[in-house]
């Protein structure tokens, strides 16, 4: 193999979320939510998981729905960066 198949093959994985604060400059907090099935009493029950990433131009609010994907570590907490917003909050 070269290292061009192996760049050809490598995915980044785009994330859909929530924006949930955007109460930091260049920053927001993205809120993935997903079901998991409970081992024991077999019920379905939501999970979530808070990612942080950076928004170059500030032009995420409160409730949008945006595509972010992995990149460089900006900081200790935060390796994705805004691809695109998907659709703007109802406010």
């Amino acid at each position: 193999m070269t290292t061009e198949s192996k760049n050809d093959e490598k995915q980044t994985k785009v994330i859909k979320c929530v924006v949930d604060s955007d109460k930091m400059n260049k920053s927001r907090v993205g809120v993935l939510e997903r079901r998991v099935r409970h081992s024991i009493v077999d019920k379905f029950i939501r999970r979530s998981t808070r990612i942080m990433f950076h928004d170059e131009k500030n032009e995420t609010k409160v409730g949008d729905l945006v595509e972010i994907k992995p990149s460089k570590p900006y900081s200790a907490r935060k390796a994705y960066t805004l691809l695109r917003v998907i659709k703007k909050s109802e406010d």
